[in-house]
């Protein structure tokens, strides 16, 4: 992710966030080994999905769908009336958004302290 986009428009969170309070990590193993991980970050009044990734490996398999349909659950659970979140706008991040579309996430502008980027991609669900 960092190696493809410029510092000032990466938006991941450091390892120390992750570990948050108000952050649930969660992680998909498969045979002991872990293969993908996503974040949901309570902000006030919506969630944010922070630091989606699969194993290089692991791709095409259906990893980064499963751990997407556990944070919507933990969002859920948690009785957010939203979700949003911030993946990047160009063709690396292309399956991403379409993962997003798939699961009911529609373009929306910047929300929370993001602003307008020419490489970033602005989505929300309503839950």
């Amino acid at each position: 992710m960092q190696a493809q986009t410029p510092p000032e428009s990466c938006h991941a969170l450091p390892t120390d966030a992750l570990m948050a309070p108000g952050v649930v990590l969660l992680g998909l193993r498969e045979d002991a080994v872990l293969v993908g991980v996503g974040a949901l970050k309570t902000c006030d009044g919506y969630g944010e999905i922070k630091s989606m990734h699969t194993a290089a490996e692991a791709r095409g398999r259906g990893v980064a769908r499963r751990v997407l349909e556990a944070l919507i659950g933990a969002a859920r659970a948690q009785g957010l009336p939203r979700l949003n979140l911030e993946t990047g706008s160009g063709p690396a991040h292309a399956a991403a958004r379409a993962l997003y579309g798939k699961a009911g996430f529609v373009t929306c502008s910047p929300f929370g302290n993001y602003r307008s980027d020419p490489l970033s991609h602005f989505m929300t669900l309503r839950l």
